[in-house]
């Protein structure tokens, strides 16, 4: 009788359990890699069809992407990168930006104590020391198996033959057009006036890369590299000196990792805030079935904003680089705290950000970003979120070297209590300080199920991160969508200030937004701006895998 109660269950359970979806992305049996640019995925999956593992791939697709996509790849600039070894062992690594030893607190104000206008965003001041370099001969000392100099020749190849600009490339040059001439002057070598079809060329990347290839890292921080580009940022107003860049290190970290129902989620920790917002995000809402809810629903729509909401204001308050403050993360990530934060959570009307503040605990970043994701076929994964910070960084950009420089000092909070470029109001913990790292929304995350790898996720996006990341997991985990349904779902967001909720264009309809509205929230009525570019792996359950490549962008899947 037991057995056949035991048996009855499990028959009901089956019922119960929809059909895993039906894959509608690129899907391949062995290894891929989904990023920005067809080039780099392509560069990325020749390496591992070498032999090379998703380490070597990472630093070929890091460099291709600053070829194909200098948008948001780059040298000038920064990251992270959440791995796991097919042996289950995970880590982290912090290759952000950092301060400039000159820097101080009070560096873009003027004297009446006012933030000044583009000092932290357009040119060579808001420029931080660029860690790209460092984080890749890092991961490559570590875990590389083939020589740099294999993998770089494949990225030096497609600096000589040049990269084909695709139309979504050509608007955004134009775009930045008047910006990236205002900053370097007309006779840039960068870009002159190009339509979709044409050819984009760099003519000092290649003999950058190539110095490097040979000189490995020290090439950038302390040879020849080094020299000409501290010479440049000084002549051009900036603070990066040669003794900032002999001082750079990319630092190993512990990734946040916790459970939300069956899923074990891994991402990056401070000074990436991405790890922790999310984190609270997802403890926030486990307890209800959201799925019962239904996609992008308003009771969906609701609980996931009033979480947002509350992991916002946390994230501004007390986040920043771990190694200049105390961050009260045992308190953040408690259980009797997150449910103390929705006590005053109800479905029938909103709770305004202005009687939402950060918790009380006892204790006192855009489209213009880039990410990738990489399972090889050992079963290693890697998901690396990249930035310059805004659009083409700083927009200074250095014919002789042939890369842009980032704008990374406007993520730190120029004065408390003020909004950077993408709406975010900073406090204490992200003020600027020499050697700092400014606090980030990059949120490269890697998720297992049932202890075995099941999805390598991330996206650009600014502030957007966060959420786009979230929503891509629950997407396929809660409402049952494949990978490429899941990336391509239309997307909302909310960050606690301003208040208001921002939908994309398409998929939401009127009737969703009045019925928001009647219930208190604030709906962004501005043009609604693309909330992320996910790129992201699913691990089928044959073991297949299959990509989400965003089609908000030019972003590409192969695998082989």
């Amino acid at each position: 009788m037991r057995i056949l109660i035991l048996l009855f269950a499990f028959f009901l359970f089956a019922q119960c359990t929809p059909p895993p979806p039906i894959p509608t992305g690129v899907v391949s049996k062995n290894a891929m890699v989904v990023s920005a640019r067809e080039e780099a995925s392509k560069v990325g999956t020749a390496i591992l069809q070498k032999g090379g593992n998703a380490f070597d791939a990472m630093v070929g697709t890091e460099l291709a992407l600053a070829v194909a996509y200098p948008f948001a790849g780059n040298l000038g600039g920064g990251g992270f990168m959440v791995y796991r070894k097919n042996d289950g062992n995970i880590g982290a690594l912090d290759y952000r930006e950092k301060a400039p030893l000159a820097a101080h607190k009070d560096m873009y104000l003027d004297s009446l104590g006012n933030v000044i206008p583009g000092k932290s965003t357009l040119g060579a001041s808001a420029v931080g020391v660029p860690g790209t370099i460092a984080g890749i001969f890092e991961v490559h000392d570590k875990f590389g198996t083939l020589p740099i100099k294999e993998i770089m020749d494949p990225v030096i190849k497609l600096v000589d033959q040049g990269v084909q600009v695709t139309s979504k490339q050509a608007d955004r040059l134009d775009k930045y057009w008047d910006q990236i001439k205002s900053v370097n002057g007309e006779s840039t070598l960068f870009y002159n006036k190009c339509d979709a079809g044409d050819t984009l060329r760099y003519p000092g990347l290649a003999s950058t890369l190539r110095r490097i290839a040979i000189n490995g890292r020290d090439e950038f921080y302390k040879g020849k590299t080094a020299k000409i580009l501290a010479k440049f940022i000084l002549e051009k107003g900036g603070y990066v000196t040669e003794e900032d860049l002999a001082r750079y290190e990319a630092k190993w970290r512990q990734p946040v990792v916790f459970n939300y129902k069956d899923l074990r989620i891994i991402s990056m920790s401070p000074p990436s805030s991405g790890g922790v917002t999310i984190n609270q995000i997802f403890k926030m809402i486990e307890s209800y079935d959201i799925s019962e809810f239904g996609h992008n629903s308003a009771k969906s729509i609701q609980l996931f904003t009033e979480a947002a909401r509350r992991a916002y204001a946390d994230r501004n308050f007390f986040l920043g680089d771990p190694d200049f403050v105390v961050i009260p993360l045992d308190v953040l990530l408690s259980k009797k705290y997150l449910q103390a934060r929705m006590e005053n959570f109800s479905f029938d009307s909103a709770t305004l950000s202005s009687e939402v503040q950060h918790g009380r605990i006892e204790i006192m970043e855009s489209n213009e970003t880039t990410h990738y994701s990489i399972v090889d076929q050992m079963g290693n994964a890697v998901s690396v979120t990249t930035t310059l910070n805004g659009a083409y960084g700083s927009k200074l950009y250095n014919d002789e070297l042939g890369f842009f420089l980032n704008n990374e000092m406007d993520d730190f909070s120029a004065k408390p209590g003020e909004p950077n470029m993408f709406g975010l109001i900073g406090a204490e913990a992200n003020s600027i300080a020499a050697e700092k790292r400014m606090l980030s929304s990059m949120t490269p995350t890697i998720v297992e199920k049932d202890g075995k790898l099941w999805m390598v996720v991330g996206s650009p996006g600014g502030s957007t991160i966060i959420t786009a990341v979230a929503q891509t997991i629950l997407n396929t985990y809660e409402f049952n969508l494949s990978m490429q349904e899941s990336v391509n779902a239309p997307r909302f967001h909310h960050q606690w200030l301003p208040d208001h909720i921002v939908f994309e264009t398409e998929g939401f309809s009127d009737a969703l937004k009045i019925e928001l509205k009647s219930k208190g929230y604030h709906i962004s009525e501005k043009p609604t701006p693309i909330l992320g570019k996910v790129d992201a792996i699913l691990v089928l359950p044959d073991g297949s895998l299959e990509g989400g490549a965003d089609k908000r962008g030019d972003d590409t899947a192969v695998g082989f």
